[in-house]
C-alpha cells in the first residue's frame, strides 16, 4: 500500500538520514476511558535515543502526547499506547484512528498487563471486519534490523505466560502491532526502574522496538 504524501515527508524526514537538527518525535497515545496510558515514562525517550544511534533515524529524544481523536496524529508515523486499565474510544476516535492506521500510520500497543480485555473491543470498534491474529515466528516484524527467531522477549514476569504479539492486517499490510505477556515498554524504561531488571533483557526489548520503529517507516 502507498504512503499518504503526508507520510512520505515523514518519512523521508525520519528514516536512515541524518540532519542538523532532530526532526521528528515518537507519540503517546492519550485515550479516555481511566485507563493509565501515561504509564511507562521514560520508554519513549529512551526508544528513540536507541533509534537513532542504531538505526541512524533522526528523532527528538523528548516524545510527543497526542489524543487518539486528534487530527496532530497524522503528524507522527509511529504512535505507542500502554496501560493497565480502561480503555474508550468513542465513534469519532474510532474513525480517526482507523484513518490514520489506512493512511499509513502504526500503532503499537503494549500491555502492561490489565489492558487486554479493555484494548480488543475498542479496537473492534477501528476495524469492525478484522480480528487481531498472532503473527508467525517468520514475520518481517521480528526479522529487521534484529532477529527474535522465537518471537517476543519476555521482558516482564507476571503470569507465567508465554509472550505473544499480535497484529491487525489491513489489505495485506501490518498496521498496528500488539505485544501481549511480554511488556516491551517496561524493557524501554530507565535501567533500574523495576526490581530484577537486567540490561540483557533491557537490550532485548530496545532491539525489538527497533525492529518496529523500522518496520513502520520502511513497508
Amino acid at each position: 500500500m502507498r504512503k499518504s504524501a503526508l507520510f512520505f515527508l515523514v518519512l523521508s524526514g525520519c528514516l536512515l538520514f541524518s540532519f542538523s537538527k532532530p526532526s521528528y518525535k515518537l507519540a503517546r497515545l492519550k485515550y479516555n476511558g481511566g485507563g493509565d496510558w501515561y504509564g511507562d515514562r521514560t520508554a519513549l525517550t529512551n526508544l528513540a535515543k536507541f533509534c537513532n544511534t542504531n538505526l541512524k533515524t533522526n528523532f527528538q529524544a523528548d516524545e510527543e502526547t497526542v489524543d487518539v481523536g486528534s487530527t496532530e496524529i497524522f503528524n507522527y508515523p509511529f504512535v505507542f499506547m500502554t496501560g493497565h486499565g480502561n480503555v474508550i474510544f468513542t465513534d469519532q476516535e474510532a474513525r480517526n484512528l482507523r484513518k490514520y492506521l489506512i493512511g499509513g500510520g502504526f500503532l503499537h500497543i503494549c500491555d502492561n498487563y490489565g489492558l487486554d480485555q479493555f484494548i480488543r473491543p475498542q479496537m473492534k470498534k477501528v476495524f469492525p471486519e478484522l480480528d487481531f491474529i498472532e503473527l508467525p515466528y517468520n514475520h518481517p516484524v521480528y526479522h529487521q534490523k534484529y532477529d527474535f527467531n522465537n518471537g517476543l522477549p519476555k521482558i516482564h514476569e507476571h503470569n507465567n505466560k508465554r509472550p505473544q504479539g499480535f497484529g491487525i492486517i489491513y489489505k495485506g499490510r501490518l498496521v498496528c502491532f500488539y505485544d501481549y505477556e511480554c511488556d516491551l515498554g517496561n524493557g524501554w524504561e530507565d535501567y533500574g526502574t523495576y526490581a530484577g531488571d537486567s540490561q540483557q533483557t533491557r537490550l532485548k526489548a530496545l532491539q525489538m522496538g527497533a525492529n518496529l520503529v523500522q518496520y513502520a517507516l520502511i513497508q
